[in-house]
C-alpha cells in the first residue's frame, strides 16, 4: 500500500489544527488563572447578582475555548456580598491579595464600600456605572456613567415636550446618586427650560411608596423617574398603580433585567423606558464594534440567555481584565494591570469604541447612552446615540 504524502498546504493545516487542539487541551488540563468577582447573590440586588453572574460563566465558556490565558483556563470565584457594603467591603479585604485585578460588585453602594480597600491596589472594577474613581486609581467602573445617562433622560424628555417630571428615588447610595446627578443634569444650559416639580425618598425595606407617589401626583408631573435598582423598584411601581399616575417612568437602568421586569406584568405602567446603552438596543457605532456584539449575542443565544442591558454589563468588563493578563501574565502585578488599562484606545467592546486615555477610569461616555422602552417581553430602541430622538 502506497503512503500518500502531503502536500504543504495540507501539512501547514494539519500542523495548525493540531496547534489549535493542543493549546485548548492544555488550556483544559492547566492550572487555572482566578479571578474574585464579587457580587450581590443574594438580598434585594440578586436579580442583578445573579444576571452578571451568569454573563460571567458564558465569557468564562468563550475566553476558555479561546485557549484561555496564556495556556491556563479562566476561573471567577464568585463572592456573594448580599447585597451589603459592610460584607462587600470584607470580601474584598480577603480578595485583594488573591489577584492583580478583582471584579464587581455590581451595585454602588457596594462599590463604594469596596474602593478604600483597594486605595493601593490591586485593580477592582466595579460593574455598576454609578460610581466616579479618581483618575489614577486602582479603581474602575462599568459602562457610561450615572451622570451621562441621566444627561440622555433629561434631553430625552426635552425633545419628548415633557418640562416637568418627578423623581422618586431609593434611600441609599444609589439613590443619592439620582438626586445628585439629576440636579448637575438639570444645571445644563440646553435644560434651563426643564423643571424637577417633586423630590422623593424612601427606603429599600419599605413595603409602600404611596405617600410619596401621592405627593409627586399632587405636583403635576409629565413623566416619572424611579430611581431604585432591584426589588425596591417593584415598590414605586405598586404605588405609581395604586395611586393612579399616569404618566411615562423612566428607571435606572441597572432594573434592565427581562426576568425580573416579566415578574411585574402586575403592575406595570404604561409606558416604561430606561436609559440603555448601544448593544441592548442592537446599535454599533462601526463594524468593529459589530463584531464584538456579534460575538456576544452568539455567546447568549447558545446558553439560552435574553440579552439585556444587565447581561452584557459584565461582558466587557471581563473581556478587557483577561486581555490584560493575556498581554502581561497571570503573576502581573496590579499596577501593572491598572497601567494597561488607563493606557487601552481604540478596543472595540459591545458598548463602543474604548478609550480610557479619553474618559478615564471608564473609558466610554454619552454616544454610548441609547434610551429604550420595555414592551413586555423585550425592549424597542426610542432614541439614538445620547439620547437624542431619530
Amino acid at each position: 500500500m502506497k503512503l500518500r504524502r502531503l502536500t504543504a498546504g495540507a501539512l501547514a493545516a494539519f500542523s495548525a489544527a493540531a496547534m489549535l487542539l493542543g493549546s485548548v487541551a492544555n488550556a483544559a488540563d492547566a492550572p487555572p488563572v482566578t479571578i474574585p468577582v464579587i457580587l450581590p447573590l443574594t438580598g434585594p440586588g440578586a436579580f442583578i447578582g445573579q444576571t452578571h453572574q451568569k454573563t460571567m460563566q458564558i465569557l468564562a465558556d468563550v475566553v476558555n475555548k479561546e485557549g484561555g490565558i496564556k495556556g491556563r483556563p479562566v476561573k471567577f470565584d464568585y463572592l456573594d456580598d448580599q447585597t451589603s457594603p459592610a460584607v462587600a467591603k470584607q470580601l474584598g479585604t480577603q480578595a485583594q491579595t488573591q489577584s492583580p485585578i478583582v471584579l464587581g460588585s455590581s451595585l454602588s453602594a457596594m462599590c463604594q464600600a469596596l474602593a478604600p480597600v483597594f486605595e493601593s491596589g490591586p485593580v477592582n472594577w466595579c460593574f455598576s456605572p454609578a460610581i466616579f474613581p479618581p483618575k489614577g486609581s486602582y479603581v474602575f467602573s462599568t459602562s457610561a456613567s450615572t451622570k451621562d445617562l441621566l444627561i440622555a433622560t433629561v434631553r430625552f424628555f426635552r425633545e419628548k415636550g415633557w418640562k416637568k417630571f418627578a423623581l422618586l428615588a431609593s434611600q441609599d447610595a444609589s439613590g443619592q446618586d439620582g438626586v445628585n446627578d439629576t440636579a448637575e443634569a438639570l444645571k445644563l444650559p440646553e435644560n434651563s427650560g426643564m423643571s424637577l416639580v417633586a423630590t422623593e425618598r424612601y427606603n429599600g425595606s419599605d413595603v409602600t411608596a404611596t405617600a410619596q407617589v401621592t405627593r409627586i401626583k399632587a405636583a403635576g408631573p409629565q413623566a416619572l423617574i424611579i430611581w431604585a435598582p432591584g426589588t425596591p423598584f417593584a415598590t414605586g411601581l405598586r404605588a405609581v398603580q395604586d395611586i393612579g399616575l399616569d404618566v411615562p417612568v423612566l428607571s435606572t437602568s441597572a432594573n434592565m433585567v427581562a426576568k425580573q421586569l416579566e415578574q411585574y406584568g402586575a403592575f406595570m405602567p404604561k409606558t416604561l423606558y430606561f436609559a440603555g446603552v448601544t448593544y441592548a438596543a442592537g446599535i454599533a457605532q462601526n463594524p468593529r464594534v459589530k463584531h464584538a456584539q456579534d460575538v456576544y449575542y452568539a455567546a447568549m443565544k447558545a446558553a439560552g440567555v435574553t440579552p439585556d442591558l444587565q447581561t452584557g454589563l459584565p461582558w466587557d468588563t471581563g473581556m478587557m481584565a483577561v486581555e490584560a493578563l493575556r498581554k502581561l501574565g497571570p503573576t502581573a502585578t496590579g499596577a501593572q494591570v491598572r497601567d494597561y488599562i488607563a493606557g487601552l484606545k481604540d478596543y472595540p467592546g459591545i458598548l463602543g469604541m474604548y478609550d480610557f486615555t479619553k474618559v478615564p477610569q471608564r473609558g466610554v461616555g454619552l454616544d454610548a447612552v441609547v434610551m429604550m422602552q420595555w414592551t413586555g417581553s423585550g425592549w424597542a430602541t426610542s432614541s439614538s446615540f445620547g439620547g437624542a430622538l431619530k
